[in-house]
């Protein structure tokens, strides 16, 4: 049984996403089982209609909740009673729970998981690892982005082992094809940190290392893992999040101008909507911590129930799949 504690107050859809959410991952796995932690009595209101395996989901009360413009390493400190603290210190202090999911505080969630549940011996820095769609139909992950702001080519490279083996167990992708970020396709490219990681990233035997990429190929599908510092990753992640939203909204005013275009948007809606359910983040979970000693994926702050449900598959998968294991054994060589 893969057991996974759901932070039922971090989002602004919460708790009615985040309860919905466990409880469709719960009809999807047999052999998982989901510790909701938050306010019992809101909790309990949420899944007075809805159908579930009472056997496999229980409630840990808490009693308050960390809003996202909190500082983060006072908000861990002082809100002990927290649903996302008193998640992380159940993820801690029991062996048999795998697990945990939280559509919360970005700054709370990393601060928290880097110091009370520690990193797997041998990770010099955890890396955030989002999931985005690409435009051939498949995911490209972007590892770090937004975990580490000041990153070294030792770290990188940790990422793009880490990157590897995440994407082979949660999504079972063999031989992850990586890239690394950078301003030019050319092995001399880039600034000192980008042409040391390239050199130590060619040389590795263990990666599937394709060379450098440009952020306007990010989307092409070119690669399955993008290599970066946080502080890059973040803006290469928003920049593409931004792009992609505008872009429908442009499409969308474009379809509503006038008869003629409205007459033509019937025609193509249904080839609209599957390009929107492409670009829907809410489709792809969330992004994992790589190198924690537990596994923890932050969901976005906006998810839906879809997306939660995808965020708490995703850690049963790397659970499943052993992957803490595989990162503990692989960061034995680099």
């Amino acid at each position: 049984m893969i057991k996974v504690a759901v932070d039922a107050f971090g989002g602004d859809n919460s708790p009615y996403a985040t309860v919905k959410g466990a409880v469709e991952a719960l009809k999807e796995l047999s052999d998982l089982e989901v510790i909701l932690v938050g306010d019992e009595k809101t909790i309990n209101k949420e899944l007075e209609n809805l159908s579930f395996d009472k056997s496999r989901l229980s409630i840990l009360h808490a009693s308050e909740v960390i809003d996202c413009n909190e500082k983060p390493t006072d908000a861990i400190r002082t809100k002990k009673d927290s649903s996302l603290m008193k998640a992380v210190e159940l993820l801690k202090s029991s062996d048999d729970i795998n697990a945990m999911v939280s559509t919360g505080s970005t700054g709370a969630i990393l601060a928290a998981a880097v110091l009370k549940i520690g990193r797997i011996k041998g990770v010099k820095r955890p890396g955030l690892c989002p999931i985005l769609p690409t435009t051939s139909g498949g995911i490209i992950g972007v590892c770090d982005c937004g975990a580490n702001t000041d990153c070294d080519a030792l770290q990188l490279s940790q990422f793009a082992v880490m990157g590897s083996l995440y994407l082979h167990a949660a999504f079972g992708i063999e031989n992850p094809r990586v890239a690394l970020s950078n301003i030019g396709t050319e092995e001399e490219k880039g600034d000192a940190l980008r042409k040391e990681t390239y050199a130590i990233l060619k040389e590795m035997k263990n990666i599937n290392f394709t060379g450098n990429i440009e952020a306007r190929e990010l989307l092409k599908g070119n690669a399955d893992l993008v290599v970066t510092d946080g502080f890059s990753g973040n803006i290469l992640i928003k920049a593409t999040e931004g792009a992609a939203l505008e872009t429908m909204k442009l499409v969308k005013k474009a379809l509503v101008k006038n008869l003629k275009t409205k007459i033509g948007a019937l025609f193509i809606k249904k080839d609209l909507y599957k390009v929107k359910d492409l670009m829907d983040y809410n489709n792809y979970g969330g992004a994992v911590l790589l190198g924690t000693a537990k596994t923890v994926v932050k969901g976005h702050g906006s998810s839906n129930e879809t997306a939660v449900k995808n965020c708490v598959l995703q850690a049963y998968k790397m659970e499943k799949n052993n992957l803490r294991q595989a990162i503990a054994t692989a960061m034995q060589n680099v």
